[in-house]
Parts: C-alpha cells; sequence; structure tokens
C-alpha cells in the first residue's frame, strides 16, 4: 500500500518579496528583443523557422513593405535561385526539401528563411498568403 502524501508546512514569516530589477532601457531593449527573437528560432534541414516574431522584429525587416505571393492547397516542386525571407500571413505547409529525410512544418505567424540553391517540394495543406524577400 503506498504511503500517504503528507504536506509539509512553512512559516510565512520566512518569505521575502524582492521587487523586479528596474527594466533595461534603449539599446540594451533592442538588443535583448533581438537576442528573445533569435533564441526562438530553429533551424531544421537547412530552413529556419522563428515563430510568431514581434511586430518590433517585422518593423525592424520592413516584412509589411515586402512582396505578396500565395496559392491554393497544392503541392508542388522549387527550386530557391536566390536566399528567400518571408513570412507566413496564412496557410500550412510541409516543406520536404530534396535529399532529406523528412519536413519541416510552417505556419501563419512564421518567419521563414530558406537557402539558396534548395530544392524541395511544397505540400500546402491550407492557402498561403505570404510577405517574401530574395537576397
Amino acid at each position: 500500500m503506498a504511503s500517504p502524501m503528507v504536506a509539509t508546512p512553512i512559516r510565512l514569516s520566512s518569505l521575502r518579496y524582492a521587487p523586479p530589477s528596474p527594466a533595461p532601457r534603449g539599446r540594451f531593449v533592442a538588443a535583448r528583443v533581438k537576442a528573445e527573437a533569435e533564441a526562438m528560432a530553429t533551424e531544421k534541414l537547412g530552413v529556419r523557422v522563428e515563430r510568431n516574431p514581434a511586430e518590433s522584429r517585422l518593423s525592424e525587416l520592413g516584412v509589411r513593405q515586402w512582396p505578396k505571393w500565395g496559392c491554393e492547397k497544392s503541392k508542388f516542386p522549387w527550386t530557391y535561385s536566390a536566399k528567400e525571407t518571408c513570412y507566413l500571413l496564412q496557410g500550412k505547409v510541409k516543406v520536404y526539401p530534396d535529399g532529406e529525410e523528412g519536413f519541416v512544418e510552417i505556419a501563419a505567424g512564421d518567419l521563414v528563411v530558406f537557402p539558396k540553391g534548395m530544392s524541395c517540394t511544397w505540400d500546402v495543406a491550407e492557402a498561403v498568403d505570404k510577405h517574401y524577400k530574395f537576397e
């Protein structure tokens, strides 16, 4: 038979409140935001995905001024003749890089970087609308 769990009382007088540190200012905030965004980015099969970047990050990149492209549910091959950075406004896609096992799933709210020279197959499960920029 299992032994019953026993709660151990604590003395509330031993707990102390520590006020939060003051927030950093200026360039330190920008550096922290950029570091947090980069920390949330992942790379899989050569594709870099940053999930739900802050609006400040999108503004910094000028994403809303980039051209737009979209497609309906479909499946097609694609080769990147240049590095592409895109931001998905809507949609869901599985990208299968040629010669690799597995896929990278991207969806609305993702900031994605595809390397120059990558050949892959796009399997669009939900219609895509995205901003994009080739470098």
